[in-house]
């Protein structure tokens, strides 16, 4: 039998209660574990603790960057909009690292929201730190903690149309945005108000990243499904 991928999946450090806890922990939405799982793969979560990515990855098969805080500006030449959240510069610092060697061993990487614009940052890029100055509208983000169901259009010849075709409905949730992109990458899906939504780097196996949230719908398991397979 083939053994299953274990597919090592980012997380959040945050304070969170259970039962009679309130405590510092490690935290990840059980959909990106769901996601995984449902696809063939075996999750791994990786919080942030700053040390042992190369030997780490050794061990993997693929790595999803997931959702979550704004990445600090300063990576990326910029101060920080009134609008941009608390940087978490351990979190920022350890998938920074986790990714440039997950580019060296050309391991399939998958990255989600705040993952897209970590490779965008991490490859020389730049964001837009808020997305309704550009847009004029809320329409990226429309309620806290409320995904919004919109309309993608995706480049011709992309790994992205090939998975998804001309178009697809993708839950967003995002006040922020790739601006210039980084070295390499490819935009390959965009908004109607042409906000950046999907990014590639040509070259590797599989190094895709999408500003929306897959994990959050478990009809559509695509993305996962090419990552798990090319894991394998």
């Amino acid at each position: 039998m083939t053994a299953r991928p274990l597919v090592g999946i980012t997380s959040y450090r945050e304070e969170a209660a259970w039962g009679v806890w309130k405590q510092d922990a490690a935290v990840l939405p059980g959909s990106y574990l769901d996601a995984v799982t449902r696809s063939g793969g075996i999750p791994v979560v990786l919080p942030p603790h700053g040390n042992g990515a190369g030997a780490l990855l050794e061990r993997l098969d693929a790595l999803v960057l997931a959702g979550g805080a704004d990445i600090e500006p300063a990576r990326y030449g910029a101060e920080a909009h009134p609008r941009t959240g608390n940087p978490q510069t351990g979190r920022d610092s350890w998938e920074a690292e986790l990714l440039g060697r997950a580019l060296e061993r050309d391991l399939p990487v998958l990255g989600i929201c705040r993952g897209m614009q970590l490779l965008n940052v991490a490859l020389g890029g730049d964001l837009i730190q808020h997305l309704p100055e550009r847009t004029g509208d809320e329409s990226h983000q429309i309620a806290p903690g409320q995904y919004h169901q919109q309309e993608v259009t995706t480049g011709a010849g992309s790994r992205l149309g090939e998975l998804l075709g001309a178009t697809a409905k993708v839950p967003c949730y995002h006040h922020q945005a790739v601006g210039r992109l980084g070295e390499g990458l490819v935009a390959t899906a965009w908004a109607a108000d042409s906000t950046v939504e999907a990014l590639e780097l040509p070259g590797h196996r599989f190094v895709l990243a999408v500003q929306w949230h897959p994990e959050a719908d478990p009809t559509d398991t695509r993305l996962f499904d090419a990552l798990v397979r090319t894991a394998s």
